[in-house]
């Protein structure tokens, strides 16, 4: 009895080793090296700065404004540019990409 309890005990051990562990420190590395690419690019200026977009989206017309209010603009841009700067970087990663 003590023998299978022993077994299940090093099962238990071994799953938890193998995946939980191995996959933390994985995804860990992973995403402490893509923030640390991430604020490399921006303090190097590659990536715009929110001031920067905003005066460039400040020079549309009021015209265009009522249109892309419509179509909620303000909350769909941020989404579409943040998704394709993940997509980017995560194809750039060696493992995933």
């Amino acid at each position: 009895m003590f023998g299978i309890l022993l077994s299940a005990l090093n099962v238990l051990l071994g799953f938890v080793l193998r995946s939980v562990i191995v996959k933390f420190v994985m995804f860990f590395a992973l995403f402490f090296v893509t923030s640390g690419f991430i604020s490399y690019l921006s303090s190097s200026g590659i990536l715009p700065s929110a001031d920067v977009i905003g005066s460039s989206l400040g020079s549309v017309p009021s015209a265009v404004w009522y249109f892309l209010d419509l179509f909620a603009f303000s909350a769909g841009l941020p989404l579409i540019l943040s998704a394709m700067l993940t997509r980017f970087i995560i194809r750039r990663i060696p493992l995933i990409g």
